[in-house]
């Protein structure tokens, strides 16, 4: 499996941006498909947004047209830009790999960074 190592996360308040990082552990990175999901207190884990090898990307509707998801493939990490961040956005953001969106045995996870949006 691949080792992923995220950061970024932090207090910010609301209206104001963070950017995650996420590093993959090996360069079987450029096949997979990479993504961010979250999940707040006492909620279930949901997608927040993907993005393929070759580039395209999936966005949560909650997040779309604020947040942007991005690979660079040099140095087998992706990243996650978060723009006009409110309250529930809170929550510890999780980097996926895998060889498909959908999470498997061949999948992987990182340990979490948690995101909080509060004044």
């Amino acid at each position: 499996q691949v080792q992923l190592v995220e950061s970024g996360g932090g207090l910010v308040q609301p209206g104001g941006s963070l950017r995650l990082s996420c590093a993959a552990s090996r360069s079987i990175f450029r096949g997979y498909v990479m993504g961010w999901y979250r999940q707040a207190p006492g909620k279930q884990r949901d997608l927040v947004a993907t993005i393929t090898s070759g580039g395209t990307t999936n966005y949560a509707d909650s997040v779309k047209g604020r947040f942007t998801i991005s690979r660079d493939n040099a140095k087998n990490t992706v990243y996650l830009q978060m723009n006009s961040l409110n309250p529930e956005d809170t929550a510890v953001y999780y980097c996926y790999a895998g060889p498909t969106a959908i999470s498997s045995s061949l999948s992987s996870w990182g340990q979490g960074t948690q995101v909080t949006v509060s004044s």
